[in-house]
């Protein structure tokens, strides 16, 4: 029995922004930082899946602190995807659900801002059912730390008081870090997942939140139980 399950967010549990939005974000950053023209290629670096060499990069072309610039983008950042959230174009996916019904204690370990995991937890009233939450600071150290990289999953799992616990996420870099932390790992293929080529295998694959529910040492708590044998009944 796991004793534990830990979700990535984004993709996971909660849909996606457009690329569009965090890349007006990073533009607005660099106009933030006094930057009116930047050159989209830095741009786009800046938008998404930042580096601790593309930051400095960046940074040295530009002539400005790497630590305020990536505290401007990840403030601006985070703002856009609350305003995204406010106009119901980023939300809980509808298998959300399967969630609530899950006997564990449960974790998330994203590599979006901190404030953003914190913003939809509030948001959609669901900050209850996490024991803990990790997102990034917004430092650029934050960038060296997130996943594959244990650190936040480390800290999730001594929130949890956890030693063998299960991994939900979207992408190479969560299974790797599943495995870096000697946890079992779950791949969900979301339909923006459907022909991504996963270059580590998880120790499983899902089409939906769902699919948890088939795996052994994955628990229901008793209310869900019921409600499902009630609902076989058709009472």
């Amino acid at each position: 029995m796991y004793d534990a399950i830990i979700f990535d967010n984004d993709g996971v549990l909660v849909s996606l922004v457009e690329f569009a939005v965090l890349e007006r974000a990073a533009r607005e950053a660099f106009v933030d930082c006094g930057v009116s023209d930047p050159h989209d290629d830095h741009v786009d670096a800046m938008s998404l899946g930042v580096t601790p060499e593309s930051l400095t990069a960046v940074a040295e072309t530009y002539g400005f602190d790497a630590e305020t610039f990536f505290a401007a983008r990840d403030r601006i950042a985070s703002r856009a995807q609350q305003d995204e959230i406010r106009a119901g174009r980023k939300a809980l996916y509808d298998d959300f659900d399967t969630v609530r019904s899950l006997d564990h204690p449960l974790g998330i370990v994203s590599s979006n801002q901190q404030a953003t995991v914190d913003f939809v937890l509030s948001h959609f009233g669901v900050e209850h059912l996490f024991e803990t939450a990790y997102g990034r600071e917004p430092i650029p150290e934050s960038v060296t730390r997130k996943k594959p990289n244990t650190h936040y999953v480390d800290r999730a799992l001594t929130d949890l008081d956890a030693e063998h616990a299960l991994f939900v996420g979207d992408s190479d870099t969560d299974v790797l870090a599943a495995h870096n932390a000697g946890l079992d790992s779950v791949f969900i293929r979301r339909e923006h997942r459907a022909d991504y080529p996963l270059d580590v295998d998880p120790t499983y694959e899902i089409e939906s939140l769902s699919g948890l529910l088939d795996i052994d040492g994955v628990a229901v708590s008793d209310a869900a139980a019921t409600a499902g044998f009630d609902e076989e009944l058709g009472a």
